[in-house]
């Protein structure tokens, strides 16, 4: 159980910790090394130094690699002891959090009402349930009926501002938020204080990005703190340019909005980068933005291609115009929370949510034998911009049958999913996610079709579309499918699945050139991604190009040793080369 005490600050120079990142670092090494070895593999600073802003990142030793799916964490800060310092609490934090969720003694499976009868005094309001994706206007007899449709992994959890501790469906709110909200500190109190701040600033962020308001533009010289000083000066010093925008929208923290883009370099070597800072303070906040700004550029100069997450991606100057509008304002215009007791920083934000009519929950979910904190943070009702806003009670529990339920259950609670929700747009695509399960392929072909003109959004549309393409690529009729997935497309381009499976059809049916077009529109996407560098390789090779396929062989190679199915063709083309 958590329980909060007093945590002073001793380390405030760009981030406000319980600790000083020499501290941290020396501390979290020393664990991995004594009680987790093979979770590190090594820390490296990865940034070229034109902005003189550190990044850091952390790389997967083989111990985390078996519970993890991602293999590096980024690490930011204005100094290197800072940001190898977040690189290393990155890894901490999702290594603790992947290991919470693979350890089943951490859970009581029950369905709801067998929940609320096991814990009458303390099972989470089923209206928090309802608050959590937007559908208060349920009643609760009908929320209970769809609820008990499934098992649900309840543990505890520690309400911030009351002290109570609720027990809840915590697989709830990771199928909502997925690990948005996992965070990692010195102390619960740093790691809860961080952890609810990245909430407030995701869902500030998504509420920006949906309704496009006009906001207040932050002048960075109305701040004294040296630091920021710094950081706005290193954009400035090499042309980047770089503007501050306040997103706190009537929240008890502040958030900063920041958007930079280097015109000389722009597009050929950069992009343009949008992200977002929260903290206890407005230049905390702002310092966290502007460093995040530099861990995605890649300096502006690298061609780095950065996935976006809590905020979309532009680009074109242009599209940004809407965000630069707005009345200019002072950086300590915004609120704050400041004390050098986090403790009561993390009461007062609690305690401005809950006036606000939200609850900030945490889980810990501190690693047993790391023994460095870790917590999973929640708050009903907030958004995240990659969720979508046509979210439903039924819709998720949809999902959580198609996906995990046994056949018979999922089948019978599709159903009275149907009763509850007459002519829902997610009953016939969940229902063609199940056919999937249970291999009738030209089945769930047939529901994705029928759920496609349902649709709500061009994305929901769009994945109806490529669910389509997919079941009939499992029969191997490419063909057929390519149609479907120029569909999706058209629908949403920004999805690097869309053009990798296209790519696959239309290598498969010899239309190599074609194919290799796809490939790399899936890597502008995402260019990190090997298997899509090994089939741009093969696709050079069946065109006849021996040495650019050989070039994306060894990279692909290089960033995974486990494609098995490339090394093949690679040691053909050495061989053929001598």
């Amino acid at each position: 159980m958590i329980r909060l005490k007093d945590c002073f600050k001793t380390y405030t120079k760009d981030q406000d910790k319980a600790a000083s990142p020499q501290e941290t670092v020396s501390r979290v090494r020393a664990c991995l090394a004594e009680t987790c070895e093979g979770v590190l593999a090594e820390t490296d600073r990865v940034d070229t130094g034109r902005l003189g802003i550190p990044v850091f990142v952390s790389k997967c030793g083989p111990k985390a690699a078996e519970v993890m799916p991602t293999r590096k964490q980024m690490g930011k800060g204005a100094s290197p002891e800072q940001a190898e310092a977040s690189a290393l609490m990155e890894l901490v934090e999702r290594f603790s959090y992947f290991t919470f969720w693979s350890n089943e003694e951490n859970f009581e499976k029950l369905t709801w009402s067998e929940a609320a009868a096991k814990w009458p005094e303390s099972i989470m309001p089923v209206s928090e349930v309802l608050q959590s994706v937007g559908e208060e206007g349920m009643s609760e007899e009908d929320a209970v009926r769809i609820l008990d449709l499934i098992s649900w992994r309840f543990h505890p959890a520690h309400d911030v501002a009351s002290g109570k501790d609720v027990h809840v469906p915590l697989d709830w709110f990771k199928k909502l938020n997925e690990f948005n909200g996992s965070s990692a500190g010195n102390t619960f109190e740093e790691s809860i204080l961080q952890g609810a701040c990245e909430l407030v600033e995701r869902h500030v962020c998504a509420v920006v990005d949906r309704t496009s308001p006009e906001l207040p533009t932050i002048d960075p010289a109305t701040s004294d703190d040296p630091v920021l000083e710094r950081l706005c000066r290193c954009f400035a010093d090499n042309g980047v340019k770089l503007i501050l925008k306040d997103f706190t929208l009537g929240f008890p923290v502040p958030t900063v909005g920041a958007l930079a883009w280097d015109p000389s370099t722009f597009p050929g070597l950069s992009e343009i980068v949008y992200t977002a800072g929260t903290s206890a303070t407005p230049e905390k906040a702002a310092v966290r933005a502007v460093t995040e700004i530099a861990q995605l550029a890649g300096d502006f100069e690298t061609s780095r291609v950065y996935e976006a997450s809590g905020l979309p991606k532009y680009t074109d100057p242009e599209q940004t115009e809407w965000l630069q509008a707005g009345p200019v304002c002072r950086l300590d215009a915004l609120p704050e929370v400041e004390d050098e007791n986090i403790r009561t920083e993390l009461a007062s934000l609690a305690d401005g949510l809950r006036d606000m009519g939200y609850t900030l929950y945490s889980v810990d979910t501190t690693h047993p034998e790391l023994g460095v904190t870790a917590n999973y943070n929640f708050v009903p009702g907030f958004l995240f911009r990659e969720r979508t806003p046509h979210a439903s009670l039924g819709m998720f529990v949809g999902r959580a049958l198609a996906e995990d339920a046994p056949f018979d259950e999922a089948l019978e609670g599709l159903d009275v999913l149907a009763q509850v929700y007459p002519d829902a747009h997610f009953v016939p695509f969940f229902q063609g996610m199940l056919a999937l399960r249970m291999d009738d392929i030209m089945y769930a072909a047939d529901r994705f079709a029928d759920a496609e003109p349902l649709q709500p959004a061009r994305e929901e549309a769009a994945l109806c579309a490529f669910y389509q393409a997919y079941a009939l690529t499992l029969a191997e009729d490419w063909a057929d499918a390519v149609p479907h997935l120029d569909r999706a497309i058209g629908y949403d381009a920004d999805v690097k699945e869309f053009f990798n499976l296209r790519g696959v059809c239309r290598f498969r049916m010899g239309e190599y050139n074609s194919a290799s077009e796809d490939f790399q529109a899936s890597l502008d996407i995402d260019s990190g991604n090997p298997e899509d560098l090994a089939n741009l390789g093969l696709c050079h090779k069946f065109m006849g190009n021996a040495s650019e396929a050989l070039d994306y062989l060894d990279v692909a190679l290089s960033m995974n040793p486990g494609l098995e199915w490339a090394r093949p063709h690679h040691e053909e083309l050495l061989a053929s080369q001598g």
